[in-house]
């Protein structure tokens, strides 16, 4: 078995979907906040490119909604801004 760039990303993306989920059941980070939802969509992302070298239809499933989700919370937090500005 070879470890190519695209396994790299993916874990990557890995790491930044589990360390986020950390730091938020730990206090260190807001559901809400902006540094939360851009990290998610970071790092679904990420595994979403990795799936492309070695696909799984279920994972993929699962990041292309964990993308969305992420874009909403990104859109709900620049629209606040907006409103505060």
């Amino acid at each position: 078995m070879s470890y190519e760039w695209h396994d790299i990303l993916g874990n990557l993306g890995v790491s930044f979907i589990i360390g986020t989920y950390l730091l938020l059941q730990l206090g260190r980070m807001q559901s809400t906040s902006f540094t939360y939802s851009i990290l998610n969509a970071l790092g679904a992302f990420f595994i979403i490119i990795s799936l492309m070298y070695d696909f799984n239809l279920s994972l993929f499933i699962i990041e292309v909604f964990w993308v969305g989700a992420s874009l909403i919370g990104i859109a709900r937090q620049l629209q606040a801004k907006g409103r505060q500005a």
